[in-house]
């Protein structure tokens, strides 16, 4: 029978890991990469059965690289901390192995839960975003801090599940800032990396067209509340992206201040 390894990235979630692993308990190998949490993430995963990498973050190109080589088996499922596997894709996955023919990589759709409903549009559904199924050997990461690009080394083209995982991308509001704001920082790291020049106006623009991307052309509005709020963290965490990098190009310094005396 076709072995299966997981692997889940993490770093401080706690409160998600539980219920990532225990929705593919039934592979062959868990296997968590951790960059060293400081809450109970570790403690969770292993009273669970996974074997948890510690891996320097430097990058998600770089830990989804290191997370592929931890794996011991042939075939490889990704998943992150806020993803659960369902009973469906459980079974077309393990459908796929027992006879894969000529596919190497499969993309898997996702279902996003937010502010207590199901998000239907927002660029959110099906929200394919890099092959969670594949052969070892066969993708591989660009060392990217974020939106890490990829790139499939097959000959084979890559196919598509038909049903979906799902995707909790927010335990509550606070989160949806917390993410904004590192994101943004990653992001503005990388365009530096890249040579990108940043400016106020740019964020401003860049933000704008974010929020209208989301909410007007995929149909966020039809989301309610939810698809608004949506359209807003990716406007900050867009703005802040490009005003971050604007910081970054800057060197910013307050004026000097000198030692002042009575006389």
């Amino acid at each position: 029978m076709t072995k299966i390894s997981v692997y889940i990235i993490a770093y401080n979630e706690a409160w998600k890991i539980r219920d990532a692993i225990n929705s593919v308990l039934w592979a062959d190998e868990i296997v968590v990469v951790d960059s060293h949490s400081t809450d109970d993430t570790v403690a969770i995963a292993e009273s669970l059965g996974a074997r948890v990498v510690q891996v320097d973050f430097q990058g998600f190109g770089d830990l989804r690289n290191q997370a592929i080589a931890a794996c011991s088996h042939e075939w490889i499922f990704s998943l992150d901390s806020d993803e659960r596997c369902t009973r469906e894709a459980r079974d077309e996955i393990l459908e796929k192995l027992a006879a894969p023919g000529n596919t190497e990589a499969w993309y898997v759709p996702r279902r996003n839960f937010f502010m207590g409903r199901w998000i239907k549009h927002s660029g959110f559904y099906p929200d394919y975003r890099q092959p969670q199924l594949f052969k070892k050997g066969t993708l591989v990461f660009a060392p990217d801090m974020v939106h890490e690009a990829y790139q499939i080394l097959s000959s084979a083209p890559p196919a598509y599940l038909k049903h979906a995982i799902w995707q909790v991308p927010f335990k509550d509001l606070e989160e949806v800032l917390h993410k904004a704001n590192k994101y943004s920082s990653l992001g503005a790291r990388k365009l530096a990396d890249k040579g990108k020049e940043g400016g106020m106006g740019k964020a401003l623009g860049r933000g704008l067209w974010s929020f209208c991307k989301l909410y007007f052309l995929k149909l966020g509005i039809l989301d309610g509340w939810p698809g608004f709020v949506i359209a807003v963290g990716n406007f900050e965490g867009t703005f802040f992206k490009y005003a971050k990098l604007h910081e970054l190009n800057s060197s910013w310094s307050p004026p000097h201040s000198p030692p002042l005396t009575r006389n």
